[in-house]
């Protein structure tokens, strides 16, 4: 049973109508407008820096962030890519995780700004992305790639090209409640929309249509589902099972195990969209897993 205070979640998010955008296509197009007209900030709070020595650059036109640990050294890297429906601006808790990562993986963590819709597009950041795992790769040896929700897409179809075009296999790929079909229409979802507080369907459309720019839906750059997996490093995936991705991560998870990926999965039963990121027991629990991965894919000395 989830703990009260991922009930006390659930209920700020039926209180304030935190899915508005996601279940309604006319409120998604009014989210889009709002969001070009007053972009939200998106700088790393200034309480991260005690732990972690941050860094930015531009790189190709994007704001790209950098944390390293204050103590103890770096190997390896990460790149993370954060989650916000392909519209909305890098938040608190991905900061927070980035951070963490850094920390007590001891290892230096990339954090695009990417462009986000109605500007940004599926094929000019996958590729954009792809190119800063290369860059993390010769600065600071072997690198993963993470990214929740609308950045799991983002990573796991980034993995893909770069297994394609550079023949890269990455040491570990973690992806927390990824977007990994983005046509929306696996017949389950319908179940899971009466429970989750946080996502729905035809704002999401409203959202892909800008994001996919001029690719067909099913392009693995688009949803990454639709690709072929094989040659795919070892994965780890968290989903909620009260999260309207949940289907198709569960689809995502059985085909990559049916060709040959190492698939680590974390079903959170009764939880929610993301629910690592949160600040509940099972966001604690889930983080320490996620950091345990990272740390052991981290190269040796």
């Amino acid at each position: 049973m989830p703990s009260p205070a991922h009930a006390a979640v659930v209920a700020y998010l039926r209180l304030t109508r935190a899915n508005a955008a996601y279940v309604s296509a006319a409120a998604a197009r009014r989210h889009v407008e709002q969001r070009r007209l007053r972009p939200r900030p998106y700088g790393p709070p200034r309480r991260l820096r005690g732990d972690v020595a941050v860094s930015v650059e531009d790189v190709g036109g994007w704001p790209v962030y950098r944390l390293a640990p204050r103590r103890g050294g770096a190997r390896g890297g990460v790149v993370y890519v954060h989650g916000g429906g392909w519209v909305d601006e890098i938040a608190l808790q991905h900061w927070q995780l980035a951070a963490r990562t850094a920390a007590e993986v001891g290892t230096t963590v990339t954090v695009p700004i990417y462009p986000l819709v109605p500007t940004g597009t599926a094929a000019a950041v996958v590729a954009g992305v792809a190119d800063l795992v290369l860059a993390s790769e010769e600065r600071h040896g072997a690198t993963c790639l993470a990214g929740d929700s609308a950045g799991g897409q983002i990573a796991l179809s980034a993995a893909l090209l770069l297994r394609d075009e550079h023949r890269r296999t990455l040491p570990r790929t973690v992806l927390i409640a990824p977007a990994v079909d983005l046509a929306l229409t696996n017949p389950e979802i319908d179940a899971v929309q009466p429970s989750d507080p946080w996502l729905g369907r035809e704002g999401t459309r409203v959202f892909v249509e800008h994001w996919r720019g001029g690719l067909p839906v099913h392009d693995p750059r688009v949803s990454p589902l639709a690709g072929d997996l094989r040659g795919l490093g070892p994965l780890t995936v968290f989903s909620g099972t009260r999260d309207v991705l949940h289907p198709d991560t569960r689809l995502l998870v059985a085909k990559a195990r049916g060709a040959g990926v190492d698939v680590d999965d974390h079903w959170g039963e009764g939880l929610l969209h993301v629910y690592p990121l949160l600040p509940t027991p099972e966001g604690r629990a889930a983080r320490a897993v996620l950091l345990d991965r990272l740390r052991a894919a981290r190269p040796r000395d």
